[in-house]
């Protein structure tokens, strides 16, 4: 009898696989050339610089990962569901262990976490405020990335992997946010199974799995024990239609994977500290940057115990600064809507723990929509955090105003917003006042960190 594969073992070896098809491809195209040849014929594609600049990055890594050394390398896979967002892109249903050696894969096994965090003594307390709304008394793997920093988020992750009695020693970590899976479909195209209902495309993919596996397979006449079988086959015709790709097409999805990169879809961490400096100049890397200096925002969710919700909340934020006062003021407006309008298997009542990062010195002075506000100090930022309840079908607009450091002035204003793993292009305005009243304002979509240099 054939082996049935889970779902998240799918998602998990596709979302592997387009990493190392990437490499794969730079590989064919350069095979036995060193780096600074390849680096040379990139500079040639018909492609922007910024692109360049990424494909150095990617061919810097593939040489890693395809060189014929001896040496194993052993890396954790993170899977994380970003329809149930978590600080570090989602919750964490299952991890993979991937071992490479001489440019192959040697093994891959995958083990749900239900079953793992079983193993880790339930001695840690979990932070504020996964104790109070989810009622759990210890810190396990599946919540290991509280952070918005993902080089925080994956030593947690392996150091909760040891207390678990794993004995692997890992040379990085790389987590995959589901979102990856439509990256595949951007350049299969739409694809239909023989026995299932519907089309699978990159649109409706991820939605219609969860719903062929959580519900759809009752009313088909599955066995429980089947339900997941649909993912072998969308496996089988993906790899399929991969396995026949052409350069042009292999290209168009390295393309779309280093676009899943920028917008932190997917993160990567490295134990090697030049291969670490590698990812956080690519700004793979996931970080939060602790370095800078002038003005900072980032916002960071954490959906608790609202299923998979976070498919229907939509985001925008205003954020406004005026520098023509003594203290220069920030007021910041981030409003959620419920798109979702009754309670189902997937969604109900959205509940948030949200955190806003802003310079070190900054002096909340008034919020609104917010209670019980904590604070603290992290990443050589401060942070306000507050939990947010957002009910079906209904808007809520949260505010804070604060007063940034007075060292903060008109002609040297700088401004650097950084997203959260998983959250989808989020739609904001910046205002920024300067002396004698003057204003400027940016329409922008945060798909990625965004700065703005005066």
């Amino acid at each position: 009898m054939a082996k049935h594969y889970s779902k998240k073992f799918w998602i998990i070896f596709w979302s592997i696989s387009t990493i190392f098809l990437i490499s794969f491809w730079f590989l064919l195209q350069f095979k036995n050339q060193p780096i600074k040849s390849i680096n040379t014929a990139i500079d040639y594609l018909p492609i922007e610089l910024s692109q360049k600049t990424q494909f150095k990055s990617m061919a810097y890594f593939a040489n890693y990962f395809m060189q014929h050394d001896n040496q194993e390398k052993t890396f954790m896979i993170l899977f994380q569901n970003n329809m149930e967002l978590r600080p570090g892109g989602g919750y964490i249903g299952s991890f993979g262990i991937l071992k490479i050696k001489n440019g192959k894969i040697e093994n891959f096994r995958a083990h749900d976490l239900s079953n793992f965090d079983g193993r880790i003594p339930s001695t840690i307390a979990p932070p504020y405020p996964m104790k109070q709304t989810l009622h759990i008394n210890s810190w396990k793997l599946r919540d290991s990335n509280w952070s918005p920093d993902f080089p925080t988020n994956a030593k947690k992750a392996i150091y909760f992997y040891h207390l678990g009695q794993g004995k692997e020693k890992f040379s990085g970590v790389i987590a995959v946010n589901s979102n990856v899976l439509t990256s595949f479909l951007k350049v299969t195209g739409p694809i239909q199974l023989e026995g299932y209902p519907g089309t699978y495309d990159s649109q409706n993919a991820i939605l219609t799995l969860e719903y062929q596996v959580e519900k759809g397979y009752i009313q088909q006449g599955i066995k429980k024990g089947d339900r997941k079988s649909v993912m072998n086959a969308l496996a089988s015709v993906i790899l399929k239609k991969l396995a026949s790709f052409s350069n042009s097409q292999k290209l168009a999805l390295a393309k779309i994977i280093l676009a899943d990169l920028k917008t932190k879809d997917i993160q990567l961490y490295f134990t090697g500290d030049s291969l670490e400096k590698q990812a956080n100049l690519s700004g793979w890397a996931g970080i939060v940057n602790a370095n800078w200096e002038k003005d900072y925002l980032m916002a960071v969710d954490a959906n608790l115990g609202s299923y998979k919700s976070d498919y229907y909340i939509k985001r925008q934020f205003d954020y406004s600064v005026d520098l023509s006062k003594d203290v220069p003021q920030a007021d910041l407006k981030i409003t959620y809507t419920h798109t979702a309008k009754v309670k189902d298997w997937m969604t109900k009542n959205y509940l948030t723990y949200l955190r806003i990062y802003v310079p070190n010195g900054s002096w909340l002075v008034d919020s609104k929509g917010l209670n019980d506000i904590q604070f603290g100090n992290e990443f050589g930022k401060k942070y306000f955090g507050s939990l947010i309840n957002v009910p079906l079908n209904q808007t809520r607009t949260v505010e804070f105003k604060y007063n940034l450091p007075q060292k903060f002035k008109a002609d040297n204003y700088n401004l650097l917003i950084q997203k959260e793993s998983g959250v989808e292009n989020i739609p904001g305005h910046v205002t920024v006042t300067e002396k004698y009243v003057t204003q400027k304002n940016y329409d922008i979509t945060l798909s990625g960190d965004w700065t703005l240099n005066k």
